[in-house]
């Protein structure tokens, strides 16, 4: 049989860029998109993520689990101590989106760099990373570039303006060991960032891919 992952999305442009890396690394994978793109709407307007809004989103988790999924796979990097709570509460795989692509940074170096485009996002990615970095006893540092108005772009279909955006701002973190794409919509600017910088450049939806792979064939 194969195995159902249950992708759960809190906004619409996450979703094209990790259907591309299960193509790309897990075809075999049955995967279900399960949308709520008020959890982003919602929140962008708190300061902190609020603990109705975290049970809103564990609820939802729930309901991917009784999809039978095998794996749960979060697109959206706004809502790391919902996940948290998730993952406890079910006994399957429940991933971040990003904690994958944190293993590879720290793996580059210690400098490491983040162009980030959903601003309630930086909070909850900087907490999450900086603990990644204390589980492993590592010195690493994250210095972050909020790039403005990208997204909005991106919700509107500018894709080609979402990327120029991005990547114009790569320069900033060029004497980084590594950059790290924050957010899975924004992989869609890998490209046109690794033509503006020569260090390293990573994404986030193929790395997660392949840690859920791992998981669900018991080699992580």
């Amino acid at each position: 049989m194969r195995s159902r992952i249950v992708l759960l999305h809190a906004t619409p442009v996450a979703m094209t860029p990790i259907h591309t890396a299960f193509n790309e690394v897990w075809p075999e994978a049955e995967t279900v998109n399960l949308l709520d793109d008020g959890l982003s709407l919602d929140r962008a307007r708190e300061a902190e993520l609020s603990p109705a809004l975290t049970e809103r989103f564990v609820r939802l988790g729930r309901y991917a689990y009784d999809m039978q999924a095998q794996g749960i796979l979060i697109t959206c990097s706004a809502f790391g101590p919902a996940i948290d709570k998730l993952a406890a509460a079910l006994p399957i795989p429940v991933l971040k989106p990003n904690e994958a692509m944190f293993h590879q940074a720290l793996a580059q170096g210690k400098n490491i760099g983040m162009l980030a485009t959903f601003g309630p996002a930086v909070e909850t990615m900087t907490e999450e990373f900086n603990d990644y970095v204390k589980q492993h006893h590592s010195s690493a540092r994250l210095t972050t570039v909020l790039v403005d108005k990208a997204i909005d772009l991106l919700k509107q279909g500018d894709a080609e303006s979402h990327n120029r955006l991005v990547a114009e701002r790569a320069q900033d973190l060029a004497g980084c060991d590594v950059i790290m794409l924050a957010h899975f919509s924004t992989s869609r600017a890998a490209v046109s960032v690794r033509q503006q910088v020569s260090v390293p450049v990573l994404t986030a939806p193929h790395a997660a891919v392949q840690q859920m792979k791992a998981r669900i064939a018991g080699k992580e």
